[in-house]
């Protein structure tokens, strides 16, 4: 069900005597238009709104499409929409979308579709961005160049980066510290041709690779209560399609981290899990092999680490560790390795990566979530949400 929409309409008319006459328009033409879901985002809407406004190229339009949300989503965004200092913006209220994400982004694309004529390659770019997310200032400017490059993009994605200042206990301060960091090293892996995944915080695509995933299957993202990794299973859609998508180090989008255990846990468990469940329906193939193998030198690494690792450490400290100079080696190279990919965040980084304990710690972490993510994927269903 679709709730009121709110926006700044434009409409032109002449009047002659006492009879109006409505000059019907020509569809629209947008450079770029953003589609920002937000479902009970009322705390972070405003500044992921502000930070399009504030953008070196401004977008044309923004769809706010406010999702299945209990809190003043609504209201905050139809604030936003009512200024006269912001760039055009509408607001659509879903009220009961039973396809998540996918089911809000669609919607969205679908309202742009009808405006400029019934296809969005009418459209040059479409800008998908979560609503806990703030751009950098010259993203849009940035990811345009990208794309304009080379003609077989279909996509852009962020190069995401977490917040800081978001603990309240020493606990807290290391979980978020370890997420800026893990952030800040896949940054920094991700700047090539066809990367995994598109990030969900910020992705730009050419108005044609999305119309051509409409042309090949109706929907540009998969509305389906089991596809929990809507920017993953989109991804894959369009590179089957012949579409290249990258990354680039300059389009930089701030996201919101997890500051406890448990929310971490939840995040991480839905995003592998749907990897995972994504892997499986396709199978091995060529857009697939790569994203399979890491997964499986990710459990290879972690059994490593931890298993082959930490006996060896006892051992050492059961003979001497004068007695083991390949454990000297492997250590010094586990220091200094960790810590020199993240010297793109400072010595603090570089510090944390080089103690070696807190990395181990938070590889513990992470290979839970990575085991129990692939056993609920064999063995349990997908939990249905709004």
């Amino acid at each position: 069900m679709r709730g009121p929409i709110y926006g700044k309409p434009r409409v032109t008319h002449s009047q002659g005597g006492d009879r109006l006459t409505v000059t019907k328009l020509p569809p629209p033409t947008y450079d770029t238009v953003v589609i920002v879901p937000a479902r009970n985002e009322e705390v972070g809407i405003m500044l992921s709104l502000k930070s399009l406004h504030r953008q070196s190229r401004r977008p044309d339009l923004i769809i706010v499409v406010v999702n299945n949300s209990s809190d003043q989503t609504e209201q905050y965004a139809a604030w936003y929409a009512g200024s006269d200092r912001t760039p055009p913006t509408v607001v659509i209220n879903l009220t009961n979308n039973p396809h998540k994400k996918a089911g809000a982004l669609n919607h969205g694309m679908e309202w742009l579709r009808q405006r400029v004529g019934g296809r969005l390659d009418a459209v040059k770019y479409v800008l998908a961005m979560d609503a806990d997310t703030e751009l950098h200032p010259k993203f849009i400017e940035r990811a345009i160049n990208v794309v304009d490059s080379d003609p077989e993009i279909g996509g852009v994605s962020a190069a995401c980066l977490g917040r800081t200042g978001l603990w309240r206990t020493p606990w807290q301060r290391y979980l978020v510290g370890m997420q800026i960091i893990e952030y800040g090293r896949a940054a920094s892996a991700r700047y090539r041709t066809n990367i995994h995944t598109m990030s969900g915080a910020g992705s730009f695509y050419r108005g044609a690779a999305l119309q051509s995933l409409i042309d090949f299957r109706g929907q540009v993202f998969w509305e389906d209560h089991r596809n929990l990794v809507e920017d993953y299973e989109t991804t894959l859609a369009l590179k089957e399609r012949g579409w290249k998508v990258t990354a680039n180090q300059l389009c930089i989008a701030y996201t919101d981290l997890m500051p406890t255990l448990r929310e971490l846990l939840q995040q991480r468990e839905r995003w592998t899990r749907g990897t995972v469940d994504a892997l499986r329906r396709r199978g091995w193939t060529k857009f697939t092999w790569h994203a399979i193998a890491t997964t499986v030198l990710g459990l290879a690494g972690a059994a490593y680490i931890l298993g082959w690792g930490s006996t060896q450490l006892i051992s050492a400290a059961t003979v001497g560790f004068a007695q083991r100079p390949i454990f000297w080696l492997l250590l010094a190279f586990w220091m200094i390795y960790p810590a020199v990919m993240v010297r793109s965040l400072g010595w603090k980084a570089m510090l944390v990566e080089a103690l070696l304990l807190p990395e181990l710690v938070f590889t513990v972490v992470r290979t839970y979530w990575l085991i129990t993510s692939i056993l609920k994927s064999y063995f349990t269903r997908v939990s249905s949400w709004k």
